[in-house]
């Protein structure tokens, strides 16, 4: 559950950012947005390959 954790804080870390981009067109908002979204696929890619391993193994 740690790895479902850390997609959750991530998720909840950008809210700020999307609402000031969003909500208030704030364009460094929307650069931290990008770069935030780029952290979370790597996240959800290295928990695919994770997932896929534990998978294989059993």
């Amino acid at each position: 559950m740690k790895r479902y954790e850390q997609l959750l804080d991530l998720v909840q870390s950008l809210e700020g950012d999307f609402e000031k981009f969003y909500d208030k067109s704030n364009q460094a908002a929307g650069t931290r947005v990008r770069k935030g979204m780029q952290e979370l696929k790597n996240l959800a890619q290295e928990i695919r390959v994770e997932v896929q391993d534990i998978k294989n193994k059993a």
